[in-house]
């Protein structure tokens, strides 16, 4: 009797240690690794919400740009952390189709990520070169269907957010369209603004701009609703392939085993964050629509998106060069 109540006093002084280490954290600075280089989307977005989140907590928040493999190296980084809140993760599509493009990786992003919060949303543009004899999504489908020659399509390569997204357009509408890979979005964008490729599938942050100036031809938006940023272009699903829904996302995750409570009080810094009227006019700046919800709703997102992406590549055969 007496060594079960020992046992008991020193399993309440063990939670209530657990709970009083919880209420004390953040008592140091707090990293945010971005898998790619400082500039990009991906480094502005986590530069927003950090410092947002850094006013909040009370805390520095500083951004550790780690490039390298797609994004690998920054979330292999993150997953070998230890689990305490004070290493994170701003994680991107990459983090859902890596798992099916590299055959050997050193850490598992479903089991050894947790999920915190979804931070934005950016659709990708469907765009063909003004003379390019598509004006609008169903034109190029029809042409597509008809089997009247073929339809070359430009990506920044194999395995890339453009390759993946025409793939899956190509699959759910049932059409066949033939890839012409680039090394790099800019070679690849410049043979479609120069019509040696008709058609091309791109991040809207990169395409909008372009046929703002007239020399893209917007078809469509891969997302199930209109862009808040550019309403006039419709859905995929308006264009005749219901149900086409894909989009390029940021969103913060820690290493596996991070305590719940953590978890929770991060998940509600980034949505106060995003919440923030001047970090939500800045990601619409960029073409991401801010977003946020519970840690169980942005786990479900992820692993559906692991689920999707990982059928795409299977079913094209996409392996990295």
């Amino acid at each position: 009797m007496q060594a079960f109540r020992f046992a008991a006093i020193a399993a309440a002084f063990t939670l209530t240690a657990g709970a009083a280490g919880a209420q004390a954290w953040p008592s140091q600075p707090i990293k945010i690794i971005v898998g790619y280089p400082a500039g990009g989307a991906s480094d502005v977005a986590a530069r927003l919400v950090g410092q947002k989140m850094a006013e909040r907590l009370g805390q520095p928040v500083v951004i550790d740009n780690r490039p390298g493999a797609a994004g690998n190296v920054g979330a292999d980084a993150v997953s070998k952390a230890a689990p305490d809140g004070y290493t994170l993760l701003l994680g991107t599509i990459s983090l859902s189709v890596n798992p099916s493009l590299y055959p050997k990786m050193t850490y598992d992003p479903v089991k050894d990520l947790a999920p915190i919060s979804m931070i934005s949303s950016t659709p990708f543009l469907l765009v063909a070169n003004p003379a390019a004899p598509y004006p609008t999504a169903k034109a190029l489908l029809d042409a597509a269907r008809a089997g009247k020659g073929q339809i070359n399509y430009a990506t920044a390569g194999n395995g890339s957010g453009s390759h993946l997204f025409t793939e899956l357009l190509a699959s759910t509408a049932d059409i066949k369209l033939t890839h012409i890979p680039y090394r790099g979005a800019a070679p690849a964008m410049n043979d479609v603004l120069g019509n040696q490729v008709p058609v091309t599938f791109d991040n809207i942050i990169t395409t909008l701009p372009l046929v703002k100036a007239g020399k893209l031809r917007a078809l469509a938006v891969s997302t199930k609703q209109r862009s808040k940023v550019a309403p006039d272009i419709p859905t995929l699903a308006e264009s005749g392939v219901p149900g086409f829904d894909a989009t390029a996302w940021f969103g913060l995750f820690a290493p596996a085993g991070t305590p719940r409570e953590i978890v929770l009080r991060l998940n509600r810094e980034v949505a106060e964050a995003v919440k923030d009227a001047a970090v939500s006019e800045k990601l619409l700046q960029l073409g991401a629509e801010p977003a946020s919800g519970s840690p169980e709703q942005f786990d479900a997102f992820f692993r559906g998106e692991v689920a999707k992406w990982g059928k795409v590549v299977r079913q094209s055969r996409i392996t990295i060069e």
